[in-house]
């Protein structure tokens, strides 16, 4: 995996999103899914771009039906933001760059 993206599974999950020091953007996916492919490279993007003020974990929602259901993940690509390991957005669907860098604005200190 790229530098700032963590792959997350049903025994890492928790304790990787209550331990992070910065907000941590999981990216619910699967492998045969289409938009889940084009936003990887985003995310790669971000997570190099903005590394040190926000992680991007990767969850196979596939591998780990529970937390799917958990999150309640219909959708994937779902995106949730985890800060201080509380749920604080939640963006469904594929975005360009430029609208994902967008909603997760309030997530990035020092770029408002």
């Amino acid at each position: 995996m790229a530098d700032g993206i963590v792959t997350l599974t049903t025994s890492t999950f928790d304790e990787t999103v209550a331990s992070s020091d910065v907000p941590i953007v999981v990216d619910f996916w699967a492998e045969w899914c289409g938009p889940c492919k084009m936003i990887a490279p985003i995310l790669a993007d971000i997570a190099t771009e903005h590394a040190g003020k926000i992680t991007i974990g990767k969850l196979n929602v596939d591998e780990n039906p529970d937390l799917a259901m958990r999150f309640n993940v219909m959708s994937i690509p779902t995106l949730i933001v985890f800060d201080k390991g509380q749920v604080a957005k939640r963006m469904v669907g594929a975005k360009g760059k430029g609208a994902l860098v967008q909603e997760l604005q309030e997530f990035l200190p020092g770029s408002h």
